[in-house]
């Protein structure tokens, strides 16, 4: 007798599409990904293509869940094919979904910095932003006051070292972290105060900010303000404060351990009348 095959269930179509949709929409994120670090593109395709990977993710999400309940109700096969069309797109959303959140807890600016009435100005920065890119004005008392509620720690910061001293260790830290210095002047006594323009990138897409730090002396110590500002978009979500914020921190605590320079003493006065003590 000739054996019965078992029918075997049909591939849930919905699950199918959960993984391609799933697959498809990582392929077109890591594609914008790999454009925005190469600058093959500016930022406003390069986040279209993003945004369009994450509706592709979202989209396989929704499907997963159609294609659960079409297995669960008919038996076809294909729930490995839904988890990872699931997982996938969870996976993708996350992040930006904690961004998401974040931006609502954020105001809507992306230019801070410790002064607002005289803010470090862009110099050779400014050459580099297209008319794409934000003005590299500072907004003035519309964002001054909506930064001063969103990151109150964000001020001056008062050293008791030397201009020079400040510089240096400025000019150490922004190097240690990689920034692109476009511009730097050391400070003079008298004629200019330090300036460092650099730009940085930010972690996953390599958006370019935009960075300037002034260094003044004020008595025996000096002042050191900075400027965070993104070349594109209205919302950072809070990185350039983190930014100045951790950068002031560690001038801060390596100036700390700099000895500041003392003056030379002075000689002391001759005897008056040119007398000499005797014994």
């Amino acid at each position: 007798m000739a054996r019965r095959r078992l029918a075997e269930e049909p591939l849930s179509r919905f699950a199918v599409w959960s993984r391609r949709l799933g697959l498809f929409s990582l392929a077109v994120v890591l594609l914008a990904i790999v454009i925005a670090r190469a600058s093959l593109l500016d930022a406003l395709p390069v986040l279209v293509t993003f945004g369009a990977g994450l509706v592709l993710a979202v989209l396989g999400i929704v499907v997963a869940f159609i294609a659960f309940g079409v297995i669960w109700h008919t038996g076809a096969r294909g729930f490995g094919h839904a988890v990872s069309g699931l997982a996938i797109g969870l996976a993708l959303i996350a992040y930006p979904s904690y961004l998401g959140y974040k931006a609502t807890k954020l105001p809507m600016i992306s230019d801070i910095t410790t002064d607002a009435i005289d803010p470090p100005r862009f110099e050779a920065i400014a050459r580099l932003r297209t008319r794409q890119a934000n003005p590299v004005l500072y907004a003035g008392l519309y964002t001054a006051e909506r930064q001063r509620s969103a990151y109150p720690d964000i001020e001056p910061l008062m050293v008791n070292v030397t201009p020079e001293a400040a510089y240096e260790a400025a000019m150490t830290l922004v190097t240690k972290r990689k920034w692109r210095v476009v511009n730097a002047r050391q400070p003079q006594a008298g004629r200019r105060d330090g300036f460092i323009e650099a730009v940085a990138l930010t972690p996953i897409m390599a958006f370019r900010d935009d960075i300037a730090i002034r260094i003044k002396a004020v008595g025996t110590g000096s002042r050191i303000d900075m400027r965070s500002s993104s070349r594109y978009g209205r919302l950072d979500f809070g990185v350039n404060a983190n930014r100045i914020r951790s950068l002031l921190e560690d001038i801060d605590d390596l100036t700390s351990v700099v000895k500041p320079e003392r003056p030379a003493p002075k000689p002391a006065a001759p005897p008056k009348g040119g007398q000499t003590s005797r014994r």
